[in-house]
């Protein structure tokens, strides 16, 4: 019949055992701010995250996205920033994130555009030296009401120093105010204040959701009226 080992024999089991493994770090995937803290910073926001997108839509290399959370140190979950837009090249854009984790997707952002409100203008400093940090080529701050910031828009790019310094903005000879984002391609203009983004390509702003909407609307009162003219010519045939 076996026996129990002596006390020394089962310290000595127990001092050989394999220790608890840690438990695995969560990553939360909001801070509990809303995405926005007025109506009127909510639609830039929206608009220029929907018109990257819509303009990026064919290349699977580089992902669009905003209010998300992006953690820049592995098991680090208190340290993380959320842009309000951010454009990131290399990174696939499928599949969509529930956070995003720096050191799996090789960099934090290429592209940031702060829209600054009265809670935020003063960590803007903050998350200049941050991005700076990280390698984010250009940083972006907007303010659209006017009331955050001596200029409404602003843009700063890392020089061959790896430090951040000034975009300069020129006038149209329409007085549109521009600054060229060198990373995305676009020129970042204000049009009687309001943000606009200026493809170099085309030659023409990239369309808001308000002005597709009227295109829309425009295309199907175009499309109902030629369904009229075409009626009214059967009407014509038929009766002859």
């Amino acid at each position: 019949m076996p026996t129990a080992p002596p006390p020394d024999a089962a310290s000595k089991l127990r001092w050989h055992a394999a220790p608890p493994r840690p438990a695995p770090v969560e990553y939360p995937e909001s801070d509990g701010k809303p995405m926005a803290e007025t109506d009127i910073h909510r639609r830039v926001i929206i608009d220029v995250a929907t018109m990257l997108s819509t303009r990026y839509r064919g290349r699977e290399d580089m992902f669009v996205g905003g209010d998300l959370m992006m953690y820049y140190e592995e098991g680090a979950p208190n340290l993380s920033v959320s842009p309000d837009i951010f454009v990131a090249f290399g990174p696939p854009r499928e599949p969509s994130r529930r956070v995003w984790k720096t050191w799996e997707e090789g960099k934090l952002a290429d592209f940031v555009l702060e829209v600054t409100s009265k809670g935020t203008r003063r960590k803007d400093e903050e998350k200049r030296r941050l991005f700076e940090r990280l390698g984010v080529a250009e940083y972006w701050q907007h303010d659209p009401t006017g009331e955050y910031m001596p200029a409404i828009l602003k843009g700063q790019r890392l020089n061959a120093a790896g430090t951040y310094e000034p975009i300069p903005f020129t006038t149209k000879p329409d007085g549109t105010l521009s600054g060229e984002s060198r990373v995305l391609s676009l020129d970042l203009c204000l049009d009687e204040g309001r943000l606009r983004l200026f493809d170099l390509v085309t030659n023409e702003f990239l369309a808001t959701n308000e002005e597709k909407d009227d295109l829309l609307a425009k295309e199907r009162e175009l499309s109902a009226q030629q369904a009229r003219e075409i009626e009214e010519l059967k009407r014509r045939l038929a009766a002859r």
